[in-house]
């Protein structure tokens, strides 16, 4: 039997990487997609159309992939931005050229950059389409690519990584604990995604998940001190990345399809991360 094959957007850093390494760790080989190929590299990262940062991020596609490597397991760099669809449809191409199948795609990158934490009368009009278009179109376009692929070997997996924001409303101001409305709404809309799918075609073998990865800490979130957020108090995307690979390889989690899961009480109630026993709550 081959190997399985996941592909997983957003992995430079964060949830993203973690989830990348935790499937390896459950014998994934591993294609990662971001902006990020290399360690240094600046891009514009504000979440305010108020400043500029483009102060390098820690991680990349090549730490990623070398970390992969480390579990065992074949890594593959695929660079793609979500708001550039042909980006994504030359990633897909290229895993599917060179390991001819993709079994698992997880929809964990989003858009990165101003609009996410200014007020609505403050953002303009085209912030709210490149995060719908990054949030929204480019996960659609990725899982048209992989489906057929997962249909003709009747089984596949779609995880869409959600947010707790498309629930609730924030409570604060954007930047001041709080969040502007262009995320949840993409976000919101990404959310109805797997409940389509699964009416659609979990009869012909393809399971679809949203995660809710919960307040968790990122390289993003260390560096900006000034989102009103308190990185210290979240959780680690190890927490998320053993979620997913539960989903991924766990017979039990065939019955929880066409569902959103909570990553951090997953991974609490089945002990996937020692030490971590109790959920984050989510800040707003």
């Amino acid at each position: 039997m081959s190997t399985k094959v996941g592909l997983v957007t957003g992995a430079s850093r964060g949830i993203g990487k973690a989830i990348a390494v935790h499937l390896a760790r459950a014998g994934f080989d591993v294609a990662v997609s971001a902006r990020t190929v290399v360690e240094g590299e600046e891009r514009e990262h504000s979440s305010t159309i108020k400043k500029s940062d483009t102060r390098p991020l820690p991680g990349s596609l090549e730490s990623t992939a070398a970390l992969i490597a480390e579990e065992g397991r074949r890594a593959l760099a695929v660079p793609a931005d979500l708001t550039e669809r042909a980006t994504l449809v030359a990633a897909v191409e290229q895993v599917l050229g060179e390991w001819g199948r993709i079994d698992l795609l997880v929809n964990n990158g989003r858009y990165i950059g101003p609009g996410h934490m200014d007020v609505f009368l403050d953002t303009p009009i085209e912030l709210f389409e490149k995060h719908l278009e990054a949030n929204v179109i480019g996960p659609l376009v990725l899982t048209k690519l992989v489906l057929p692929g997962m249909l003709e070997r009747g089984e596949g997996i779609i995880v869409n990584v959600t947010t707790g924001a498309v629930h609730m409303d924030p409570r604060a101001l954007p930047g001041s604990g709080g969040w502007g409305l262009a995320y949840p709404l993409s976000k919101a809309a990404l959310h109805k995604v797997v409940g389509s799918l699964h009416v659609e075609l979990s009869g012909r073998g393809i399971r679809a998940y949203n995660v809710d990865p919960g307040f968790v800490a990122t390289e993003r979130m260390a560096l900006d001190k000034g989102l009103g957020f308190d990185a210290a108090a979240a959780a680690p995307p190890d927490v998320v990345g053993a979620a997913v690979a539960w989903l991924a390889t766990d017979p039990d989690a065939i019955g929880l399809a066409g569902t959103t899961l909570q990553a951090q009480q997953l991974t609490a109630d089945k002990g996937l991360v020692p030490g971590f026993a109790a959920p984050v709550r989510n800040p707003g």
